[in-house]
């Protein structure tokens, strides 16, 4: 790909995962909202100093302007992923994606025997967990409240103090855990 073309997908992604319009772009980088549209659309092969003003008015490093786009669609088998897990191995934690300067979240798999137990330190201050049950039953106690949750429901806490999970059925826990990280 053409660094015209990187620049292009870089600045409209950014541009659109902080809903700003052309205006408020070219108000906050002081460019013109007519070179913004050009360079958006690989039309124009835009200066250093003028890369370097968009970089500083979206607050992001000069280069993730210039670096090639990661594969919009990709596919991860959980066969091909290395499990973290606790002391015992009864709790297992794939992770499938990880959170990165482009990605506020991470996406995992967890797994917890029968009868078992994990205790979770938090995750930092402001996130959020969301876990979705898709076997077994999870009891989750954070913020001194116990909560049970079933096979095909979800819930979502603030996951920055400790709090931990339990296998309450007699089968093996498996969750869809997403730990949301707002900008």
């Amino acid at each position: 790909m053409e660094i015209n073309q990187i620049i292009a997908t870089n600045l409209k992604n950014l541009r659109l995962e902080r809903n700003l319009s052309l205006g408020q772009l070219a108000n906050l980088c002081d460019v013109s909202k007519v070179m913004l549209s050009q360079i958006e659309k690989g039309d124009s092969n835009p200066t250093i100093n003028t890369i370097w003003k968009i970089a500083n008015g979206l607050k992001v490093p000069y280069s993730s302007l210039l670096e090639q786009p990661a594969q919009q669609t990709s596919i991860v088998q959980k066969a091909q992923l290395t499990p973290q897990v606790d002391d015992q191995d009864h709790y297992r934690i794939y992770c499938f994606y990880p959170n990165t300067p482009h990605r506020n979240f991470e996406l995992f798999q967890i797994e917890l025997d029968s009868n078992h137990r994990h205790e979770s330190a938090g995750h930092g201050e402001n996130t959020q967990e969301f876990i979705m049950v898709i076997e077994g039953e999870l009891t989750l106690e954070v913020a001194n409240q116990i909560h049970t949750i079933k096979k095909d429901e979800a819930i979502n806490f603030d996951a920055a103090n400790a709090h931990s999970y339990k296998a309450s059925s007699i089968e093996m826990v498996k969750a869809v855990l997403i730990n949301f990280y707002p900008a």
